[in-house]
């Protein structure tokens, strides 16, 4: 429980005490003048009490679910002792007692009301609260949605362009390939050229050799 409950609590209940040990001794006073100013002080403490409650109610309201319920059934309590402590008021300081009963009824009444009407608006902040959480949560679950779509496209282009990367950069190779077959054409067609010279110029040294010895055969046969 929440500690500033509590101590409005314990005044509330001093003060509650108080008023009906003082509306005991206003009933027993004669003198008018003696009766209004006991009134009086006992008019202080229902305003005091009524302070008190407002403040646990506000107090109440603003702790825990769980621990807000209690609490409220509680100060439900209190008011409704404090509207007997006003119907004792009433009957001690009216000449006419039907009519100071009729008063107490009346303001019980509204006071159950009042208790009604302040339950009913508690639950419809709740309703409202829980609605704008509610909202909340969708507009957070929105963004998130259209966030991922955001990153899903901006995936989806990626693997685009590496798709068009990956054709281009196919298309290369094979045009390189075939670039290294021609490549390979004309080594073999070189290769071959260079082993056809070098038969043709080894036949040439071959018949200038022979030549040579066949000049100079002939030059030292005579």
């Amino acid at each position: 429980m929440s500690e500033v409950f509590e101590g409005y609590e314990r005044q509330y209940c001093e003060i509650s005490a108080s008023l009906s040990r003082k509306c005991a001794a206003a009933s027993a006073l004669d003198g008018e003048k003696k009766k209004k100013q006991k009134l009086s002080e006992i008019q202080a403490d229902v305003q005091e009490s009524e302070s008190l409650i407002r403040k646990m109610d506000l107090e109440a309201r603003s702790l825990q679910p769980s621990v807000k319920a209690g609490l409220l059934a509680k100060l439900r309590e209190y008011k409704s002792d404090l509207s007997s402590v006003k119907g004792e008021v009433k009957r001690v300081s009216a000449p006419n007692a039907h009519q100071a009963t009729r008063e107490e009824l009346l303001e019980a009444g509204m006071s159950d009301t009042l208790a009604a009407s302040s339950d009913q608006r508690g639950r419809l902040m709740m309703t409202s609260e829980r609605l704008n959480q509610s909202s909340e949560r969708i507009r957070e679950s929105q963004r998130t949605v259209f966030e991922t779509e955001e990153i899903g496209v901006s995936i989806l282009q990626d693997l685009h362009n590496q798709r068009q990367s990956l054709l281009h950069a196919h298309t290369t190779l094979h045009g390189v390939d075939d670039y290294i077959g021609k490549s390979k054409k004309i080594l073999a067609s070189m290769s071959k050229r260079m082993d056809r010279n070098k038969w043709i110029v080894g036949g040439i040294i071959a018949a200038l050799v022979f030549a040579i010895l066949f000049i100079l055969y002939f030059k030292f046969a005579r």
